[in-house]
Protein backbone atom coordinates (compact mmCIF):
# COMPACT_ATOMS: atom_id res chain seq x y z
CA UNK A 1 0.00 0.00 0.00
CA UNK A 2 2.88 2.35 0.74
CA UNK A 3 4.31 1.89 -2.75
CA UNK A 4 0.92 2.42 -4.38
CA UNK A 5 0.35 5.48 -2.23
CA UNK A 6 3.61 7.05 -3.28
CA UNK A 7 2.68 6.62 -6.94
CA UNK A 8 -0.59 8.45 -6.18
CA UNK A 9 1.10 11.17 -4.11
CA UNK A 10 0.04 9.76 -0.73
CA UNK A 11 2.60 9.26 2.01
CA UNK A 12 0.87 6.55 4.06
CA UNK A 13 1.79 6.18 7.72
CA UNK A 14 0.42 3.42 9.92
CA UNK A 15 1.05 4.53 13.51
CA UNK A 16 -2.17 6.45 14.08
CA UNK A 17 -4.97 5.73 16.49
CA UNK A 18 -7.56 3.28 15.25
CA UNK A 19 -10.92 4.36 16.62
CA UNK A 20 -14.64 4.24 16.14
CA UNK A 21 -15.46 6.63 13.28
CA UNK A 22 -19.14 7.09 14.13
CA UNK A 23 -18.61 10.75 15.14
CA UNK A 24 -16.79 11.43 11.87
CA UNK A 25 -19.65 9.86 9.91
CA UNK A 26 -22.16 11.87 11.92
CA UNK A 27 -20.36 15.16 11.19
CA UNK A 28 -19.93 14.32 7.50
CA UNK A 29 -23.61 13.42 7.18
CA UNK A 30 -24.71 16.60 8.96
CA UNK A 31 -22.74 18.89 6.69
CA UNK A 32 -23.55 16.90 3.57
CA UNK A 33 -27.24 17.47 4.25
CA UNK A 34 -26.72 21.10 5.23
CA UNK A 35 -24.10 22.21 2.70
CA UNK A 36 -24.02 19.57 -0.01
CA UNK A 37 -21.78 16.77 -1.29
CA UNK A 38 -18.88 19.05 -2.31
CA UNK A 39 -18.41 20.19 1.28
CA UNK A 40 -18.75 16.60 2.53
CA UNK A 41 -16.05 15.54 0.04
CA UNK A 42 -13.71 18.22 1.41
CA UNK A 43 -14.31 17.00 4.96
CA UNK A 44 -13.63 13.41 3.90
CA UNK A 45 -10.45 14.34 2.02
CA UNK A 46 -9.16 16.21 5.04
CA UNK A 47 -10.00 13.30 7.36
CA UNK A 48 -8.22 10.86 5.03
CA UNK A 49 -5.13 13.05 4.87
CA UNK A 50 -5.08 13.62 8.62
CA UNK A 51 -5.51 9.92 9.38
CA UNK A 52 -3.50 8.21 6.65
CA UNK A 53 -0.66 10.74 6.36
CA UNK A 54 -0.52 12.49 9.73
CA UNK A 55 -1.68 9.70 12.05
CA UNK A 56 -4.49 11.76 13.62
CA UNK A 57 -7.44 10.18 15.40
CA UNK A 58 -10.29 10.37 12.83
CA UNK A 59 -12.98 11.06 15.42
CA UNK A 60 -11.21 13.45 17.79
CA UNK A 61 -12.65 16.93 18.21
CA UNK A 62 -9.36 18.43 17.02
CA UNK A 63 -9.32 16.36 13.82
CA UNK A 64 -12.99 17.01 13.07
CA UNK A 65 -12.54 20.76 13.63
CA UNK A 66 -9.60 20.76 11.22
CA UNK A 67 -11.58 18.79 8.63
CA UNK A 68 -14.54 21.15 8.80
CA UNK A 69 -12.22 24.18 8.64
CA UNK A 70 -10.55 22.65 5.56
CA UNK A 71 -14.04 22.42 4.04
CA UNK A 72 -14.63 26.13 4.67
CA UNK A 73 -16.95 25.75 7.65
CA UNK A 74 -16.35 28.33 10.40
CA UNK A 75 -15.47 26.89 13.81
CA UNK A 76 -18.46 28.71 15.35
CA UNK A 77 -20.71 26.63 13.07
CA UNK A 78 -18.82 23.33 13.22
CA UNK A 79 -17.98 23.11 16.91
CA UNK A 80 -21.58 22.78 18.21
CA UNK A 81 -22.23 19.92 15.76
CA UNK A 82 -18.98 18.16 16.65
CA UNK A 83 -19.48 18.53 20.40
CA UNK A 84 -23.16 17.46 20.42
CA UNK A 85 -22.61 13.71 20.13
CA UNK A 86 -26.36 13.17 19.63
CA UNK A 87 -26.69 15.57 16.68
CA UNK A 88 -27.63 13.32 13.75
CA UNK A 89 -26.61 10.14 15.59
CA UNK A 90 -29.95 8.41 15.12
CA UNK A 91 -29.96 9.17 11.37
CA UNK A 92 -26.42 7.87 10.87
CA UNK A 93 -27.15 4.69 12.81
CA UNK A 94 -30.27 4.18 10.70
CA UNK A 95 -28.25 4.62 7.48
CA UNK A 96 -25.67 2.11 8.75
CA UNK A 97 -28.40 -0.42 9.57
CA UNK A 98 -29.96 0.13 6.16
CA UNK A 99 -26.68 -0.58 4.39
CA UNK A 100 -26.05 -3.61 6.58
CA UNK A 101 -29.38 -5.08 5.45
CA UNK A 102 -28.14 -4.52 1.87
CA UNK A 103 -25.10 -6.66 2.66
CA UNK A 104 -22.63 -3.80 2.99
CA UNK A 105 -20.13 -4.64 5.71
CA UNK A 106 -16.92 -3.01 4.49
CA UNK A 107 -15.71 -0.15 2.36
CA UNK A 108 -15.34 0.77 -0.30
CA UNK A 109 -18.51 -0.77 -1.66
CA UNK A 110 -18.79 -0.04 -5.37
CA UNK A 111 -21.64 -1.15 -7.61
CA UNK A 112 -21.32 -0.82 -11.37
CA UNK A 113 -24.58 -1.10 -13.26
CA UNK A 114 -24.36 -3.28 -16.33
CA UNK A 115 -26.90 -3.81 -19.07
CA UNK A 116 -27.61 -7.40 -18.06
CA UNK A 117 -26.42 -7.43 -14.45
CA UNK A 118 -24.74 -5.31 -11.81
CA UNK A 119 -21.21 -5.86 -10.52
CA UNK A 120 -20.24 -5.19 -6.91
CA UNK A 121 -16.72 -4.77 -5.61
CA UNK A 122 -16.34 -4.90 -1.84
CA UNK A 123 -13.24 -3.88 0.09
CA UNK A 124 -9.92 -2.55 -1.16
CA UNK A 125 -9.20 -3.69 -4.71
CA UNK A 126 -6.33 -3.21 -7.10
CA UNK A 127 -6.89 -0.94 -10.10
CA UNK A 128 -6.73 -3.99 -12.37
CA UNK A 129 -9.79 -5.47 -10.67
CA UNK A 130 -11.82 -2.35 -11.41
CA UNK A 131 -10.57 -2.38 -15.01
CA UNK A 132 -11.58 -6.03 -15.40
CA UNK A 133 -15.13 -5.33 -14.22
CA UNK A 134 -15.42 -2.22 -16.38
CA UNK A 135 -14.31 -4.23 -19.43
CA UNK A 136 -16.94 -6.87 -18.56
CA UNK A 137 -19.65 -4.19 -18.33
CA UNK A 138 -18.65 -2.85 -21.75
CA UNK A 139 -18.52 -6.38 -23.23
CA UNK A 140 -21.99 -7.23 -21.94
CA UNK A 141 -23.41 -3.92 -23.15
CA UNK A 142 -22.76 -4.66 -26.81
Amino acid sequence: MTAYGKSAGINFKFGGTVSNTLDAHRVIQHFQEEKGPEVADKIINSLYSQYFENEKNPSSTETLLQATADAGIPESEAKPVIEDKNDGLRDVKMLIREQATNGVDSVPYVTLEGKRRDFTLVGAKEVEEYEKVLHQVVKESK
